[in-house]
């Protein structure tokens, strides 16, 4: 009875956990630029904040500053006001999906008869023009640091072996990975070994992370990583579209977990110079060391599971011959 009840409610959460999000997906104070000065511009600006709660608008002097902000990740995008008709501004490699629905926006917006024109600042990689080779990647990600958490668990590692179990994993994912997603794919064009390190960073912190809650609540500490890796930081990672799209508290948690944080460092280093990078570093950084620390404390005050077995067996050969 409690496998029949047990595996609906499990779908059931899956379910809501994968499909709440892109049901309910709009835009949420995403931050939008309008250059230039005039009625042309005051008119765009005003447009973005009827939509109540939708955009935050940034204002800007001229088309220059507008794409600096846009490569700073301060904007996603920015339209300048100008005679001939609004020019848009996107970033379809910070967000595909973002720089879509800006364009949308500002066209059904532009008054009739009015030419719209569009460029793509900083423009995803030829070969993946939609995102959406990145956004798969997170899964694998998250899976590889479950493995490496959930194998370092059920094998007994405590302590040094186990920390260095997991850092060496990690290390060996990011220079496969990124042999595969820049090399041999061509969807991330940044810094190899930068990228190397950010994909290794990020199997290491879900690792270090299951492994550490192990090592504080025992087995049970297994379910609530995977509740919270995968279900959870990989449903909720924003990394298809942004931050800004999903319902609350969605967007907030996304760049908490690894796998979101990890999604959006991966991002900025691919492809926009590591701009607003140390956010995302900072959140890997700290589920790593705290994960980690979680682990060699177990080892210096706790007995193995191999060890166990063989602490008992004395005992039980004592008492059959007692018998």
């Amino acid at each position: 009875m409690a496998v029949v009840l047990l595996i609906p409610v499990v779908v059931t959460l899956a379910l809501w956990a994968f499909a709440w999000p892109a049901a309910r997906s709009a835009p949420r104070d995403l931050p939008v630029g309008v250059a230039r000065a005039g009625p042309a511009a005051e008119q765009l600006e005003r447009g973005f904040e009827q939509r109540t709660g939708a955009f935050e608008a940034h204002r800007f002097d001229d088309e220059a500053a507008a794409r600096e902000a846009i490569e700073d990740r301060t904007v996603y995008g920015a339209v300048v006001a100008g005679s001939e008709g609004p020019h848009v501004l996107t970033a379809s490699a910070a967000s595909p999906v973002v720089a879509q629905l800006l364009r949308d926006a500002v066209t059904a917006a532009a008054p009739e008869g009015a030419q719209v024109r569009t460029t793509d600042v900083v423009a995803a990689p030829p070969g993946d023009p939609r995102g959406s080779a990145l956004g798969a990647s997170v899964l694998p990600l998250a899976l590889a640091g479950m493995g490496a958490g959930s194998a370092v668990t059920l094998l007994g590692l405590r302590g040094t072996r186990a920390a260095l179990t997991l850092t060496g994993s990690a290390a060996l994912v990011g220079l496969a990975a990124t042999a595969v997603a820049h090399s041999r794919l061509g969807v991330i064009t940044g810094d190899w070994w930068t990228e190397a390190g950010v994909l290794a960073l990020t199997v290491l912190a879900i690792g270090s992370a299951v492994a550490g809650l192990a090592a504080l609540l025992g087995p049970h500490g297994l379910g609530l990583g995977a509740l919270l890796m995968i279900l959870l930081g990989n449903s909720f990672s924003g990394v298809t579209s942004a931050p800004q799209l999903p319902p609350e508290p969605v967007g907030m948690i996304c760049q908490w977990l690894p796998p979101g944080a990890g999604g959006s460092l991966l991002r900025s280093v691919a492809f926009l110079d590591g701009s607003a990078a140390g956010g995302p570093a900072l959140t890997l950084a700290l589920w790593s060391a705290l994960g980690l620390a979680a682990v060699l404390l177990a080892g210096r005050h706790g007995t193995s599971t191999e060890d166990a077995p063989t602490a008992a067996a004395p005992a039980t050969r004592e008492g059959a011959l007692t018998g």
